[in-house]
């Protein structure tokens, strides 16, 4: 049995894994991945200066789990707070702010900001920056939401964010609707488009159930996440029934063994945030017990490589623990030590409430003041 503290832990970490391995060739198409790496595509990291960096889906994540669990702390010490998702664009926004190579605050709320591989500039698409800095030049907070959305984009830029939404749930103080629209939430602040949000909504319900019940398998808990897309959010918007067939496809394509991975995931194409949730669901579930061999078909293909690879490895490392993830993989992650932190701190939650005298330094530090 995965304990929690070991799925929190493989779950970001495993979506950094992906991130890593897929980012230096997210632009590339299959038959230049073949040219640059070989005849079986990048079988692990490429290397800089002998570490695997990540791009924004990782950095993305790290700060929405960051502006969630701010948001719990100044709700459970102060007696009050905004809806989470405020929180959450909060986090994204000070990201945003990271990015920049001029104009940096003396102040932040966020601990992560401090951590320099958390700033660099790897991000796999610049008008979600533009967005989230809009939203800083105008009114306070003003991003999108699923009744206004911002703009119509339906690229996977942001979907690592509803990982985050679903690391941050426990379903003791959320029920599972709750959950799963905060997923979708998380994405639609800078992703408009029914085909990037709804499927934050499925990787929320996902990674939730993957992580407080072992009981189904993935396949069950994915054709469930499913379901429950089409029970909240079907009757609005016409595009669910897509994503799930787009899904389904996928699960298709995992029992028809006369098909190649690889060619399974070119029939994906693996360009929306609809893509990218079906194959991820077809890496993870293609090679469930193997977390290397996952990897390998989530990043080489002609779609956008670092997404998948983020989807995949968070949804097979909430599902198999740390332990699963190949130590070769954590030997060259840079930001290892900071991810298992802050997926400690999302296990852990808030140690602290209002009237009570217990204090937490470390937590106060960290969420209440943004220092690392």
């Amino acid at each position: 049995m995965v304990t929690k503290r070991s799925a929190y832990r493989g779950c970001l970490l495993g979506l950094a894994v992906g991130d890593a391995m897929g980012y230096t060739i997210d632009t590339k198409s299959w038959a230049e991945i073949r040219e640059d790496y070989g005849p079986n595509g990048l079988l692990g990291y490429d290397l800089v200066n002998g570490y695997a960096e990540v791009s924004s889906h990782t950095q993305l994540a790290a700060f929405t789990c960051n502006g969630l669990l701010l948001g719990l702390t100044r709700g459970q010490v102060y007696g009050k707070m905004a809806p989470y998702v405020m929180y959450a664009g909060l986090g994204q926004q000070e990201w945003a702010i990271g990015q920049r190579r001029y104009d940096q605050p003396s102040r932040n709320h966020c601990w992560v900001f401090r951590i320099p591989e958390l700033r660099r500039r790897h991000c796999t698409d610049t008008r979600m920056v533009e967005t989230l800095n809009r939203g800083l030049n105008g009114v306070r907070g003003k991003l999108g939401t699923l009744e206004t959305p911002i703009n119509h984009r339906d690229t996977p830029a942001s979907i690592s964010s509803a990982v985050a939404a679903g690391l941050f749930a426990d379903p003791k103080r959320m029920d599972q609707e709750e959950i799963d629209r905060l997923g979708a939430e998380c994405v639609a602040l800078t992703h408009g488009d029914p085909l990037a949000f709804l499927p934050g909504a499925a990787i929320a319900h996902i990674i939730t159930r993957c992580l407080h019940d072992h009981s189904p398998t993935l396949r069950q808990i994915i054709e469930e996440a499913l379901k429950a897309l089409d029970d909240q959010f079907g009757r609005e918007y016409r595009q669910t029934a897509q994503v799930i067939a787009t899904v389904r496809h996928a699960l298709k394509l995992v029992d028809d063994f006369s098909v190649f991975p690889v060619d399974a995931m070119e029939q994906l194409k693996c360009d929306t945030g609809a893509d990218i949730l079906a194959g991820a669901v077809y890496a993870s579930l293609v090679y469930e017990r193997d977390f290397d061999s996952a990897m390998i078909v989530a990043a080489n293909h002609s779609g956008r490589s670092a997404a998948v690879g983020c989807i995949a490895g968070a949804i097979l490392g909430a599902r198999c623990g740390e332990e699963a993830l190949p130590d070769f993989y954590m030997e060259g992650l840079e930001i290892s030590t900071t991810l298992l932190e802050l997926a400690d701190d999302l296990l852990q939650g808030c140690p602290m409430t209002r009237g009570n005298k217990l204090f937490d330094g470390d937590w106060d530090r960290k969420y209440l003041h943004g220092e690392p």
